[in-house]
């Protein structure tokens, strides 16, 4: 940014020149789409802290009546990547990361910590997301384990790189039975997202992560089981936007606030060779509900 600031009124080769090892990254090459997609998730430098954000809001759609803003959303994930190599697949990534989602009143922009729910009536506590970890399941090499090479997932078009993605889920819901398979009740939602970059940024070589990042982030399933909806007719929706930012201190509130205050842990990544199973908010209902005994 100093450097910029100079350039019109000093002449200085030192200044406008480009690192020595300056270069457009190229998303055809294995190493370099891998680059790429590692700049895309987190960051080629081994530790660095990558925070995500987003905001927006949860809606119902229930058959026969108009759809009903449930809450408005704060999300935050706090991630970083090792770096890691393989003989025969070449240099490759693994991110780590921990995931917080807050439920606000629409009205207010307050945490919600207790709900209504409006075609029951009861009086229900609202359990965030807060799941520990979010992590990679397999790490990302420049070549697949075939030998192929790896391409980067990206489309350019008038000077901007981005990505979109699908992640459909069907499987076994932890909440039911032994005989599942029987009755029925598999958790089924689909996720969409979307990621927005400045191409020139994104495949600066020089860059161990892109200075301009924005996403989006949808999200379609049955109803929360805190919501004690059962078998109801209806599905949930999400809809959001958001981007990256370099500092804990630049989230919005009650974000901001909120996490010093009940999840000091989400303050940082988990360690780079965290190998624990990933947790869904399925199964942190489970074990909340299931130590206070509460199965009904």
């Amino acid at each position: 940014m100093i450097a910029r600031t100079l350039m019109p009124l000093l002449a200085a080769a030192a200044i406008t020149a480009a690192p020595a090892d300056a270069r457009r990254l190229d998303p055809a090459k294995a190493e370099d789409a891998l680059a790429i997609m590692q700049k895309t998730i987190c960051s080629t430098k081994e530790g660095e802290t990558v925070i995500h954000w987003w905001k927006g809001g949860m809606f119902s759609r229930v058959e026969g009546e108009k759809d009903r803003k449930l809450f408005d959303l704060q999300g935050m994930n706090i991630r970083q990547c090792q770096n890691l190599k393989d003989p025969k697949r070449g240099p490759g990534f693994r991110a780590v990361s921990r995931e917080i989602m807050l439920h606000l009143d629409p009205e207010t922009g307050k945490i919600m910590d207790r709900w209504t729910n409006p075609w029951t009536g009861e009086d229900l506590e609202v359990i965030h997301v807060a799941n520990d970890p979010v992590n990679m399941r397999n790490p990302m090499f420049a070549y697949r384990a075939d030998g192929t090479p790896m391409t980067a997932d990206l489309t350019v078009m008038r000077g901007r790189a981005f990505r979109t993605g699908n992640t459909p889920l069907f499987y076994e819901n932890p909440l039911g039975g032994e005989f599942q398979e029987w009755v029925g009740g598999k958790y089924h939602a689909q996720e969409m997202g979307a990621d927005f970059f400045y191409a020139d940024d994104l495949f600066d070589s020089t860059r161990s992560m892109p200075e301009h990042h924005s996403l989006s982030w949808t999200r379609l399933s049955g109803w929360l089981p805190w919501m004690k909806m059962g078998d109801r007719n209806g599905v949930i929706y999400t809809a959001t936007v958001g981007g990256r930012t370099d500092s804990l201190d630049k989230l919005p509130e009650p974000m901001r606030t909120i996490l010093k205050e009940r999840y000091p842990q989400y303050l940082a990544p988990p360690p780079l060779d965290d190998t624990r199973p990933n947790e869904t908010s399925w199964e942190v209902f489970k074990k909340r509900k299931g130590a206070k005994g509460e199965t009904k």
